[in-house]
Formats: C-alpha cells, structure tokens, sequence
C-alpha cells in the first residue's frame, strides 16, 4: 500500500476528531512533531444545555473543508502532500463520527492514501507519549481518562494492548460537574465555571458522600453525589443561590470528587503495582484541585505524574493523529476504508467492524 513499507520514510499524516462538539484537524510528521492543528468548537449547545447530536453533526459538516484547508495553509502543505490519513471512528456520536470519518476516508480515497480509523479513547491514552511532550513517557503506565463522556482507569501495556480496570457505573465525572454546575446557576459547559467558584468556598462547608470510596476495585460512580448536591440546593428554593452558600457547595463538591478520584488511583496501582507513571487525561483532567490529588498519590507511589496540556486533555485532532503513528510504528497495516464509524468501540476490540455492504 502506498507508503507504507517504512513508517519512518512516511510524509505528513492529516487526522480529523468529530466524536462529540469539537470540529478538530492536525497534521504530524511521521516523528510526531506536530505541524499544525486546528479546533472549532461548537458553541449552539450552550443555549440548550448540552451537546445535541443532529447539531453537532451539522455543524461539523459545515466546519470541515475549511478547517482542514486552514490547517494544511498553517502547515505550508496541500493534500498532496499527505501520506496517509487518520480519523475518529468510535467511540461518541454516531453523526458526528460518520461526518468526521466519511471526510477523511473520502480524501483518502480521491488521493489513493491509506485510512487508519482510530479510536477516541485509545487517542487519549497514548497523549502523554507524544514527542513534543518531552516525557519520554515508557510502557507500561496508568491512565485515568477523567472527561464528560469518560471515566476510566486503564493500564497502558503497550501500544494496542490496554487493560480496563475500571470504569464509571453511572455518570461520568464530567457529566456530574456539569450537572452540578447547572443546579448552581454556571451553564454549560459547567467545570471551567464551577472549579472558578469553587475557588471562593470552603471544601469542608459540606459533608458530601464519596462513593465507592475504600471499595475493591477503581470502578466510579457520581450520581449519588449528584443527588446529594441537589438535595442540598433543594431548600434554598428556585430563585438565585446566594453567592457564598453556592461556592461552599462547589468547594465541597469538587473535594469529594477529587477525593474519590484519589482513592481510585490508589486502587487502580495497586491492581496495576508494576506501572511507571500515572497519567491523567481528558477534559477534567484541567482542574487544579483533581490534579494536584492524583499528584500526591502518584507521589506516595514514587512514580512519574504526567498532565498533558489542556488543549491536548480536551478532544484534538493531535492525539488521533498520534495513535494512527503509534501503531504504524508499531508495524500494524492501515484499516480498510470501509471500516464502519460505531458510537460504542472498546479499548479491548483492536479492529473496527466493517461497513454493511
């Protein structure tokens, strides 16, 4: 297949994110050097809440031609000069996934280049091992993908071999932040907002549950929290919170949250004792307070903490880009072009299903 008897001689890679409201297109040099990126995020949703699928999906189609122009312009490059192309194929929304993909798989085909459909989670995993990080980030190590969609503790064995050890039962922490932040008065997307009041209250005002906390395991669950949030909101009425009780209650919050966070790590070392480094990823992964928690268990563990940069926590084109040359590098062939986009693909199905005929 074209350019592909050495991942080392390949020239630039284009890959394409659409797995939720983000519209997001990167270029990397075979070394991972990142050439150029580019993210449009999508700000409909604000207004209603919460992503819409049928929206985002519009809106992404919308986005793409000019978005993956600017980032080859950025770059210096046209099409031509791409080697192989790269896009989100699973897991998220259906619309958006198919948008998103059908795009790259259509570039790819009009040009004769290889498609490598890669999948969401996989992108976050493997983050903190790009070059431009300087980690030099070695297997294996722990990864807590902390996210809206996503709360997931998973051993990083190698490329394309991942143990989940666990996972959220109910909401994902991102999910309760933003809920949280909603019975609050902040909007949507709510964390950014509520880590901010969070910072005027005390973390002790409330003595909120911590769910599966000192449980087995390092599986996760918010929804108890949440309601307890809600209960607690519930006698001050429908009108505007006063300003120190809401701040107390995200303060508090947010504690029990990065407290459970902790607690999970613990559990997901110890079910995983040989791992060199803990990582945190996803769009959580920004706050303050839930970093510096995982940090200090990290610490009691005398390994490596590594929090990749916030444009590369939240949903990127760079990290999809990224996984498509790991696993070139690591000698895999580049998928069929008719690999299906699928909302639910798990870290443990190494190949996508491919497209009804």
């Amino acid at each position: 297949m074209h350019g592909m008897s050495d991942p080392a001689a390949l020239r630039p890679l284009l890959a394409i994110e659409t797995s939720c409201d983000d519209t997001a297109c990167a270029i990397l040099a075979h070394d991972g050097t990142i050439l150029a990126e580019g993210v449009l995020s999508q700000n409909d949703h604000a207004i209603l809440g919460g992503v819409v699928p049928e929206i985002a999906a519009r809106a992404h189609l919308d986005a793409l031609p000019a978005l993956v122009q600017s980032v080859l312009s950025k770059a210096s490059l046209t099409l031509a000069d791409i080697d192989t192309f790269a896009g989100t194929t699973g897991p998220g929304l259906i619309g958006g996934l198919i948008v998103g993909s059908s795009y790259a798989k259509g570039l790819a085909l009009a040009l004769g280049r290889p498609f490598i459909a890669v999948n969401h989670i996989e992108g976050h995993v493997l983050t903190a091992r790009l070059p431009s990080l300087e980690a030099n980030l070695q297997f294996p190590f722990l990864t807590m993908l902390v996210s809206g969609g996503h709360c997931q503790c998973i051993s990083v064995e190698k490329t394309g071999q991942y143990i989940r050890l666990g996972g959220t039962i109910d909401d994902a922490a991102g999910e309760a932040f933003d809920k949280v932040a909603k019975m609050l008065g902040l909007g949507w997307p709510g964390g950014p907002a509520l880590e901010k009041l969070a910072g005027e209250g005390r973390d002790d005002a409330f003595a909120l549950p911590r769910p599966l906390k000192g449980r087995e395991g390092c599986d996760f669950s918010f929804s108890g929290l949440k309601t307890a949030v809600s209960r607690l909101i519930e006698p001050q009425g429908s009108g505007a919170l006063p300003r120190q009780f809401a701040a107390d209650v995200a303060a508090s919050f947010q504690r029990a949250v990065a407290d459970v966070m902790a607690d999970r790590a613990e559990h997901a070392l110890a079910m995983a004792p040989h791992s060199t480094a803990l990582v945190v990823a996803g769009g959580v992964a920004a706050n303050r307070t839930l970093r510096s928690a995982l940090e200090a268990v990290a610490e009691r563990h005398d390994i490596r903490f590594i929090a990749p940069p916030l444009r590369l926590c939240t949903d990127n084109a760079v990290m999809i880009g990224w996984a498509a040359l790991e696993r070139l590098h690591a000698g895999e062939q580049p998928h069929e072009i008719d690999v299906a986009a699928r909302p639910r693909w798990p870290l443990s199905e190494r190949q996508p299903a491919a497209a009804l005929s």
